[in-house]
């Protein structure tokens, strides 16, 4: 089964997927969101030969949804129209920030600034990550 974690932004989204094993999210790409971001995700889901997709809905630090949360919902729905896998929703609170002071993203070269799409896909692999370990019984 393979599953893919989304972190679905205005101008980029983050990819991740799980291993073989489905214990461990892995950052794969950062793909550039256009001006369709539903059409850029079913792309995704194709090359990745998503079984499933992760989505990230942001909420607030209350659990509140605000605007964003219901693009994401709205996006969500498009993309069960489209798309024959299951898609699940994932709380992605502070992922962005975690994203950023992760050691698990490509080192940047001496005077040169990060790629911000780093970032996002680490955001991504974050999600799916919390996703993954919600699945896992207590062993």
């Amino acid at each position: 089964m393979r599953i893919i974690g989304i972190d679905f932004g205005e101008k980029r989204i983050g990819v991740a997927a799980a291993d073989d094993r489905m214990r461990i999210a892995i950052p794969v790409a950062t793909v550039d969101a256009g001006n369709d971001p539903v059409e850029a995700i079913i792309r995704i889901a194709a090359d990745e030969r998503a079984d499933e997709l992760v989505i990230g809905l942001p909420l607030s630090l209350t659990g509140a949804e605000g605007p964003q949360a219901q693009v994401i919902r709205a996006a969500v729905a498009a993309l069960e129209t489209r798309l024959a896998i299951p898609i699940h929703l994932q709380d992605e609170r502070l992922t962005t920030r975690q994203a950023s002071h992760t050691s698990v993203r490509p080192k940047k070269k001496r005077g040169k600034p990060e790629k911000p799409g780093n970032r996002d896909a680490v955001a991504a692999a974050i999600l799916l990550q919390a996703y993954i370990d919600g699945q896992r019984p207590y062993e």
